[in-house]
């Protein structure tokens, strides 16, 4: 069962009654462009600003391969405290204060809703499952005890259900189709609160400060350094400030433009993990934009624009609403049918930085000290995991992200990883990122690679991106031999791991291996479109087995070429 988002609310004709309300923040940590908090503060005597701490979300996992719980990283959970601290110290400044319970959401929420006297429950309307299905328990609860309840779309530019309607009842799954079909989006409120009403009496609930990572249960873990970026509407919007006050850069914007080895000072916004937790409203975005916008001479346009960017990101919010099991390829009528490899190896190897190539393995050593990393970036080493390299299932990549990414989007995300790997929206398997081409043309010095893999920091330009064509004396001589203190490329076809202090030894070109992910995305292309895209488990299987007897027998000619008899 599915939850409906509020209507819209003239909040001028709305019934004001000198009630409890209780405003519900999961993401939404804001105060500008609340639709929610200006419900639920409209008329009421009191409000309860409450916000649980979800073990689902927050609770350590010590076995996860990154200091974290089980969905998230560190860096995430750690952007998400600033980002309630930063919440509660503005609630502070209106007259209120956040509620930090503890405890499953629904549970906890229908205890407090016992409670308190409230006659208003107020959440922003959330479209993933997860919340979906909260949503629709702690909404049944309060109607049934004759509560209120007000859900409005406002973490997205427009109601994806909205969208969907408009599109005969499906998704629209062409961004052009889409964009024809949003029109333009509501405007950002423009209230401005000078005070909220008072937090009203808590009963025996349970109320804390907003925790530390220490009160969570992290005192131990080995994290050093976290992510330079914090989290909270404050920063949220003094970063827009800045982005904004550079008029020419923002009407200039070109994606997929820019430069992804730019680490001091990255290429973009870095907005989205404020976008991500609601500590920046998109539709207060967009409207800042559109006032830029108005005073240039002239601007880029969507797809490739800032504004562009915006749409993009509500159009895979609207695809993967109407999309079931949209975060798999099982069972996604949207999503081809291929048989990736299964190898764990392989997959250690890229997430923990292992795979011989440089530029890709900075990367992934970026993405796991900050949290982010710029979308070129998230493109080669997603590119390479799946369709150009390794072939390797994007869901497998997708959840390294989703623990990473401090900007972990559960419909960005997952639509991002069908799209590079060809699984969905885009079909161009052979535009492939090379690992050893493609950094260089924005950083020919390598100093991105020397930063983020210091080990590398003195090979010279020539060798920086493919260290393993280095003459000995010259790896000598940089103080980094390949094979002992930094891997040589990984083994992705034919014969077993030679291991050697922890790197797998055996070099394969990523010529010959992005080759081979061609033939093999054919040949999947080929059955998806024989079957209608009815592929089968059985019938994955039987084209798993016929790719790798062709690569067996691929290694065997190749040997019989170096070999011959005779």
């Amino acid at each position: 069962m599915r939850l409906s988002p509020s209507p819209p609310c003239a909040f001028t004709n709305c019934t004001v009654s000198m009630s409890g309300s209780l405003i519900w923040f999961r993401k939404g940590l804001r105060i500008h462009d609340n639709p929610a908090l200006e419900f639920a503060s409209r008329g009421a005597s009191h409000l309860y600003p409450v916000f649980v701490i979800d073990p689902h979300y927050m609770k350590p996992d010590p076995n996860a391969f990154s200091p974290g719980s089980s969905r998230a990283g560190l860096n995430r959970i750690n952007f998400l405290l600033q980002s309630l601290v930063d919440l509660d110290l503005n609630l502070k400044k209106l007259g209120s204060r956040l509620l930090i319970l503890k405890g499953d959401p629904g549970e906890v929420l229908i205890q407090c809703l016992k409670e308190w006297n409230v006659t208003k429950l107020c959440f922003e309307y959330d479209t993933e499952p997860y919340y979906q299905a909260l949503d629709v328990k702690v909404k049944n609860f309060a109607v049934a005890a004759g509560i209120e309840v007000y859900s409005p779309v406002s973490h997205t530019l427009f109601n994806p259900m909205d969208i969907i309607q408009k599109n005969g009842g499906k998704p629209p799954l062409s961004y052009q189709s889409f964009v024809k079909l949003a029109g333009e989006p509501p405007s950002p409120l423009s209230t401005k609160h000078s005070s909220l009403p008072p937090v009203g009496h808590l009963g025996s609930c349970d109320i804390s400060e907003v925790p530390t990572l220490k009160d969570l249960g992290y005192e131990d873990t080995k994290q050093d350094e976290f992510s330079p970026f914090k989290g909270g509407e404050s920063e949220a919007l003094k970063r827009l400030a800045d982005c904004m006050k550079d008029k020419k850069w923002v009407a200039n914007f070109e994606k997929p433009k820019g430069n992804p080895a730019a680490f001091l000072r990255p290429a973009t916004t870095v907005l989205s993990p404020y976008l991500k937790f609601g500590c920046l409203s998109s539709r207060y975005f967009y409207h800042c934009i559109q006032d830029v916008y108005k005073s240039a001479p002239k601007h880029t346009s969507p797809p490739v624009s800032l504004l562009g960017q915006l749409l993009w990101r509500d159009f895979f919010y609207t695809a993967a609403f109407g999309t079931p099991n949209f975060d798999r390829m099982e069972g996604n009528r949207i999503c081809k049918q291929i048989p990736w490899k299964d190898d764990d190896k392989l997959l250690e190897a890229w997430r923990d930085s292992r795979t011989g190539f440089p530029w890709i393995d900075a990367i992934m050593v970026q993405l796991r000290q900050c949290g982010w990393m710029h979308h070129l970036a998230r493109h080669s080493v997603a590119c390479f995991l799946t369709r150009g390299d390794l072939f390797i299932h994007w869901e497998k990549g997708r959840d390294v992200f989703e623990r990473l990414l401090i900007d972990s989007d559960w419909a960005i995300n997952n639509g991002n990883w069908m799209w590079l790997s060809c699984s969905s929206f885009f079909y161009q398997y052979n535009r492939i990122y090379s690992p050893t081409t493609f950094g260089k043309k924005y950083d020919p010095n390598g100093d991105y690679i020397r930063h983020f893999l210091p080990v590398l920091k003195d090979m010279p330009r020539a060798y920086i991106y493919e260290p393993w064509t280095a003459p000995l004396s010259i790896q000598t001589k940089a103080n980094c031999i390949i094979g002992k203190d930094y891997p040589k490329p990984v083994c992705v076809s034919g014969g077993k791991y030679v291991m050697v202090c922890s790197f797998i030894l055996k070099v394969v070109s990523h010529d010959s291996a992005s080759k081979e992910c061609r033939r093999k995305m054919g040949e999947a292309y080929a059955l998806n479109k024989e079957l209608n895209g009815l592929v089968s488990k059985d019938d994955l299987k039987n084209l798993r087995r016929k790719l790798d007897e062709g690569e067996e027998q691929e290694v065997k000619a190749k040997r019989s070429r170096k070999h011959p008899i005779g």
